[in-house]
């Protein structure tokens, strides 16, 4: 924990020398002294202190100061940091500035130089200062900080990429934080570009992308070798198996994620059917446990990078990554799964992020606490999400086009959801419009003639329907099929395709040798997440045999 500071400032540099000797002498132990000869100096210094989070415990400055008054110094440094003691050092002939100074900024005290002793004129005071200050204050939290709004879409990206890659951090609302408010506008200019990101050795980040937020927070985002024996696309299910069968089994593994691991799984709030898991497993917690494994047996991940293209440059399979940088393998195996397709309805797109959102996001319960929140969609992911936000929201409202659930939803799930008392369904309906100046306010939606059209006026809106393959950077490079899945196998030569080769395509090959595909973005799937799993060992069976051949 880092010791809170004292601030000393002025402008006799002799009396700065023996004021810090002597704070020094008493305080050392718990605080840190730091001096400044100039109040605009010490506000710089306190900027940068406020930019890591550091605590300061007392300014101690004097009154008179040519260019910036310690009154005036304590003004702007209080916007930063309002509840520090504070203390002016002031000659006899300034005790009326330092009465007025105890009217204008609340100064807690005033010290008459000289002040030796020490021991009887300035520490018996100052503990009084520091006591009060240490008895009234809890210590900043020293690590990510992320200041923005709480409709701001870039502000919930980051705050999802960060809660789903597991980076504690703290959110700061700066509608409710003048000293953030104020540090930011000084140091950025504005409150145009949110959210900034405060890093806890001092940097900020203003409005990151994905590979800029994970290379400064520590997450892994380059290769460490050229060249592997299996490459990776993908960290859900499928690809985290992949990843844990393949370095198990001594190949060198690189498995790359766009987002964070676990996929679409990762955001299931409960998964109740997964084998093994009598009480159920978060998705987040089964990401973790997946990834740590696959670390264990030294498959090497990285995290904040997407792959914008694939070529053959036999015998290797060469990826090319969002920031340039290539990586080259033997076999490739592609798990990118499905991502969800973007909803057209009236009003929708300046909402996404501000109170609208496609899956869990889970980052947003605590602000639907005691409000009302719609989900749509009827598959299990939708009845996972609400009765994940029934803990928190007062209301939950889910809205299906099917007459009932139980078509596209687990039995277990259909059975709680009817057995919670704040859920209601809404069936044969359409969402038509979403509503809202700068954040979510109201949703409309049209029904068949037994339902009618209506509107709800709710806080969030979490959207479960319409999933497509996330192939586009792979569809030049090999075959797909009419929605966008890759097609593998045997079903190759069903669609048509003239297989190159004398042998017959292994068991989840592409129409390219050596690449593969696994879980939901392969045609003729069956999309459950056991089933990812399977399909993501199943396949190093085919990857060792397709290695015998290079």
């Amino acid at each position: 924990m880092t010791k809170p500071a004292i601030v000393v400032v002025d402008d006799d540099r002799e009396v700065l020398g023996a004021i810090e000797r002597d704070l020094r002498a008493h305080y050392r132990a718990d605080y840190r002294v730091i001096a400044a000869s100039s109040g605009p100096e010490a506000l710089d210094t306190v900027r940068e202190l406020k930019r890591r989070a550091a605590p300061i415990a007392l300014f101690l400055v004097d009154q008179r100061m040519p260019g910036m008054t310690g009154t005036e110094f304590l003004v702007e440094a209080l916007k930063l940091y309002p509840g520090t003691a504070k203390a002016l050092l002031t000659a006899y002939a300034d005790i009326d500035a330092a009465i007025a100074a105890i009217n204008q900024v609340g100064v807690d005290h005033y010290l008459q130089k000289p002040w030796d002793p020490p021991e009887q004129r300035l520490y018996p005071v100052l503990n009084d200062l520091l006591s009060s200050w240490s008895a009234r204050t809890q210590l900043p939290f020293e690590g990510v900080r992320v200041a923005g709004s709480p409709w701001s879409p870039q502000s919930y990206a980051v705050r999802e990429f960060l809660s789903r890659n597991q980076v504690p951090y703290q959110w700061i609302d700066v509608e409710q934080d003048a000293p953030t408010r104020e540090l930011i506008i000084a140091t950025h200019g504005s409150l145009e570009r949110l959210p900034v990101v405060f890093l806890p050795d001092g940097r900020s980040l203003v409005a990151p992308a994905p590979g800029e937020l994970a290379t400064s927070v520590g997450l892994h985002t380059a290769a460490a070798r050229p060249f592997y024996d299996l490459v990776i696309v993908g960290g859900g299910p499928a690809g985290l198996a992949s990843a844990v069968y393949g370095a198990s089994e001594g190949l060198r593994v690189l498995l790359i994620e766009q987002s964070a691991p676990g996929g679409q799984a990762g955001t299931s709030s409960m998964i109740e059917n997964y084998l093994g898991f009598p009480a159920g497993v978060t998705g987040a917690d089964l990401a973790s446990r997946a990834v740590a494994q696959a670390r264990r047996f030294g498959a090497e991940l990285l995290v904040g990078q997407s792959v914008v293209s694939v070529r053959r440059e036999d015998p290797f399979r060469i990826i090319t990554l969002a920031d340039g940088s290539e990586v080259s393998c033997h076999a490739l195996v592609l798990a990118t799964g499905m991502a969800v397709r973007q909803l057209e309805v009236d009003g929708i797109g300046p909402l996404i992020g501000a109170g609208v959102y496609y899956g869990a996001a889970m980052s947003e319960a605590s602000a639907c606490r005691s409000q009302h929140v719609c989900v749509v969609g009827g598959a299990n992911s939708a009845g996972q999400g609400a009765l994940f936000f029934s803990r928190y929201a007062r209301n939950v409202t889910i809205l299906i086009r099917a007459a009932d659930l139980s078509p596209t939803m687990s039995r277990y799930l259909c059975d709680r959801i009817r057995a919670t008392a704040n859920i209601t369904v809404v069936p044969g309906v359409e969402l038509t419009a979403v509503r809202g100046a700068t954040r979510l306010e109201r949703i409309e939606y049209a029904g068949k003639a037994s339902t009618g059209a209506g509107a709800i006026d709710c806080a969030a809106l979490f959207i479960f329907i319409g999933t497509a393959p996330k192939t586009d950077a792979f569809k030049p490079f090999l075959l797909t099929d009419d929605k966008g899945f890759i097609v593998t196998g045997m079903d190759l030569r069903a669609a048509g395709h003239r297989w190159p080769l004398d042998r017959d395509p292994f068991m989840f090959e592409s129409s390219v040798p050596g690449v593969f595909a696994v879980g939901d973005t392969r045609a003729n799937a069956n999309r459950r997440i056991a089933a990812a799993v399977g399909e993501g060992s199943a396949v190093m069976f085919s990857i060792h045999q397709y290695l015998r051949t290079v």
